[in-house]
């Protein structure tokens, strides 16, 4: 239960520190068709780095009002990367143990940052068996993959601009989900579209309209992507899930960086190819308005995967033909 500290309740602090930050800004990356705007939500802005912040923000704050979470709570989790950094962020300035359970081996790599923010870092093998371990620990399991909570992109992102579609990948679900769900009950007008890297569960399971769609296989876009389609994922709240071959990923990725000079990550190169694809049939159908894209992070760590030709050549990933496409529809200067 929350304690008391100084006639404060820990409770009421605590909602204080999970308030929401500053806007992140919008980046206008030109393309080449009068009358349609190319807008990036840049959530690599966050104080973690990563779209992650905002849904653990969520999460931590719906513990709290739910009376789950309290002063000196274990706060639990089975994830890994910036999932994992941004709740371990969120559990330091609470002053809250944090525990993460990790599918495979020790990597240092994934392991350092967590720590590095007072985190313990625990690994399971197989990965599937991460989720039993977590539940297995005595504290509050945060859930990200089942556990509905509602962060505040949504509400944020339209009051910057008032956008035609907007762009996101699938990890979770909750990001599509809650910018649907914001933009039905208001009549907003927009349309939503998931960014869906190859092995993932979330375009088949949305076509064919089979929630519990599984391949069994892992993505190779960090932080997007699942082998099967997650509870938090509501395909009544989506537009269209638009397949991205992971070679796309990657030169969409270095495209952003060579623009922008953002290191991202695969996962918001997904998300703007997903875009390219939605701008190129608007001018094929005569249509004009503005298209956002999120960017998820941007970190040194991607120069070592997506931005480097050995990684890319090892994985038989051609970035090759989709950079000349991405060339032909975007300019290659920042607005």
């Amino acid at each position: 239960m929350p304690g008391t500290v100084g006639g404060v309740s820990w409770n009421l602090r605590a909602l204080d520190v999970l308030a929401a930050g500053e806007p992140t800004p919008l980046i206008d990356l030109p393309v080449r068709m009068p009358g349609i705007r190319l807008l990036l939500k840049d959530e690599s802005a966050q104080p973690t780095g990563s779209l992650r912040h905002r849904h653990a923000r969520a999460l931590f704050r719906q513990g709290v009002l739910d009376g789950l979470i309290g002063e000196g709570t274990t706060v639990v989790e089975a994830t890994g990367g910036n999932a994992a950094v941004a709740q371990a962020w969120h559990a330091q300035r609470l002053g809250l143990p944090y525990i993460v359970v990790m599918p495979g081996e020790r990597g240092e790599q994934r392991a350092r940052p967590v720590e590095a923010l007072g985190g313990e870092c625990r690994f399971v093998t197989p990965p599937l068996a991460i989720y039993d371990a977590a539940r297995e620990i005595e504290g509050h399991f945060l859930d990200q993959f089942g556990r509905a909570a509602e962060h505040d992109l949504a509400e944020e992102l339209f009051g910057q601009v008032r956008p035609d579609w907007v762009v996101t990948g699938a990890g979770t679900g909750a990001t599509s989900a809650t910018l649907g769900r914001w933009i039905r009950e208001r009549g907003a007008g927009c349309r939503v579209a998931v960014a869906d890297p190859e092995n993932s569960a979330y375009f088949p399971g949305w076509t064919l309209d089979t929630p519990d769609y599984a391949t069994g296989m892992p993505s190779r876009i960090e932080g997007i992507g699942r082998p099967r389609v997650e509870p938090g994922f509501r395909p009544d709240l989506v537009d269209r899930v638009v397949p991205v071959p992971d070679a796309a990923s990657v030169a969409a990725a270095r495209h952003l960086r060579e623009v922008t000079g953002l290191v991202v990550g695969g996962s918001s190169g997904t998300a703007l190819w997903a875009a390219l694809e939605l701008v190129e049939r608007m001018r094929a159908k005569g249509e004009t308005g503005t298209v956002v894209s999120l960017i998820g992070d941007a970190a040194d760590r991607h120069l070592a995967t997506y931005h480097d030709v050995g990684w890319a050549a090892e994985r038989r990933l051609d970035p090759t033909p989709f950079t000349d496409r991405l060339r032909r529809v975007f300019s290659t200067v920042s607005g």
